[in-house]
């Protein structure tokens, strides 16, 4: 997948088409968005500060693709992106997470992106150095005490052996012993001969657990500080051994040198630097911070106001204080996301609804979308249970009659209970496979099996006419 920041808009809505079905007047705001990030980084220097992103609200009923486009466009965008959910976050002063952590989640991200990134730079050179410590233990250098095959003197024998297969005379020094050896050891290692042997490694202790301190404005770096200081306590970062083989070594040491030759304090000023350009947060459920007209002062509506007025300087641009520098968050571009069934976007504070210019409404999904979601996008669900069982050696197609049959169940579920769009088919497909994926591999253990309009129906009989089992399907 070529990187969004240079695909055109119509490129880009080209991308999500191959995962999501309709929406198109979403896709196309999110791509000339994505798209407008690239012209201001080109653009004039002189006026490039002045323009700030455009950010977006997506209106539209559950299910309808509002977080799936978010998803997508995380995967597309190769930019430090956070999807978080509006209703976590409370007003400063009450117990909960403080509306700027959405910011310092965004920055650890890019960090952790940012030294991915640098790691993969230097693979080679770290597999090189990984492959030296492997060597190192099992055949250790003459000053060394035995890690792996025990003092060299010890097993002259069988050195002297090796050697003289390879050479036909024997070492003239110890140093030479040593050298030839590793170099033969280094050959079996290239050819995986020794992948299966298990030898004792030094590794780094994993880190200890993530703890989270929620409070008043300010607790959560304080929490940051002290889950480090724990750390520190606990014995992080030093080294224990373990026994594991050749192959599984490797793969840890790669990573442990790979991590000791990235610079650090590059990573997290480019990781910054990113954040502040290209970094994306997609708010969903912006709709349950929404106090609608008729809604009620006291109970669980208490802070929702108080959380759109610490959301307000954050959307509008300001500077938050995080444990690897100030992070401005003027470039920063905000999506918003709701159902907004209940409040209507006109119950945000008027300040916050000036944030977020580009309205774009969903559309509820119909009969024929359901149809399309079944069988058109890559990860369509009925490509997702054929991949299953094809796992088990069995192989199911579905006839077209059977696919709009499932379509046509979705859509009157949908209708006769609660419409709770897309997710609906999740349901309706695990009903439809109860029965086989139960069956096999027991009773059906290969074989093709096809799908077709009164398969559908028979599996699906009880689920349409029974309306008191339909309403607690979720």
């Amino acid at each position: 997948m070529k990187k969004a920041m240079h695909l055109t808009p119509q490129q880009i809505v080209a991308e999500l088409d191959e995962y999501i079905i309709g929406q198109k007047a979403a896709k196309r705001s999110v791509a000339i968005a994505l798209r407008n990030r690239w012209r201001r980084m080109n653009a004039d220097p002189e006026i490039r500060e002045e323009i700030v992103p455009n950010n977006i609200l997506m209106i539209g009923p559950t299910g309808v693709g509002k977080t799936e486009i978010a998803r997508r466009l995380a995967k597309l965008a190769m930019a430090p992106f956070i999807k978080v959910e509006a209703s976590k976050f409370t007003e400063v002063g009450y117990v909960g997470r403080d509306v700027e952590s959405m910011v310092r989640d965004l920055t650890e991200f890019g960090i952790t992106m940012v030294k991915t990134e640098m790691q993969e730079r230097v693979k080679g050179k770290a597999a090189e150095q990984a492959q030296e410590r492997i060597l190192d233990i099992l055949i250790p250098p003459l000053n060394s005490k035995d890690l792996g095959f025990g003092n060299l003197s010890s097993n002259r024998n069988t050195e002297q052996a090796i050697t003289l297969t390879e050479h036909g005379t024997l070492p003239s020094s110890d140093e030479e012993l040593n050298q030839r050896t590793r170099e033969r050891f280094r050959e079996k290692l290239n050819n995986g001969e020794l992948d299966d042997r298990t030898i004792e490694v030094e590794v780094k202790k994993s880190t200890s657990p993530t703890m989270q301190v929620f409070g008043p404005g300010g607790m959560e770096e304080m929490g940051i500080n002290l889950q480090e200081m724990l750390g520190n306590l606990s014995g992080k970062g030093k080294t224990t051994k373990r026994k594991m083989t050749v192959a599984e070594a490797r793969d840890i040491l790669v990573d442990e040198e790979a991590e000791k030759l990235i610079n650090h304090d590059d990573a997290i000023q480019e990781a910054l630097e990113r954040v502040q350009k290209q970094g994306i947060i997609f708010i969903d459920e912006v709709d349950k911070i929404a106090v609608s007209s008729a809604g009620s002062k006291g109970g669980p509506d208490v802070s929702r106001q108080g959380v759109q007025r610490d959301l307000l300087p954050i959307v509008e641009g300001s500077t938050v204080n995080t444990k690897y520098g100030l992070v401005k968050t003027d470039h920063i571009l905000f999506i918003g996301s709701g159902a907004f069934h209940v409040a209507k976007p006109s119950d945000l504070i008027p300040e916050l609804q000036g944030r977020f210019p580009i309205r774009v409404e969903l559309n509820s999904l119909t009969e024929g979308d359901f149809y399309n979601i079944l069988s058109q996008p890559k990860n369509a669900l009925t490509k997702q249970y054929e991949a299953m069982l094809a796992s088990e050696g069995v192989h199911i197609s579905f006839t077209d009659e059977a696919v709009k049959e499932l379509a046509r169940i979705a859509a009157e579920v949908n209708e006769q209970v609660e419409n709770i769009g897309a997710r609906r088919l999740h349901t309706i497909m695990s009903s439809l496979f109860d029965e086989l994926l139960f069956a096999v591999p027991d009773d059906i253990k290969e074989g093709n099996i096809t799908i077709d309009k009164d398969y559908v129906n028979q599996q699906l009989e009880s689920l349409v006419k029974d309306k008191d089992l339909s309403q607690y399907i979720l």
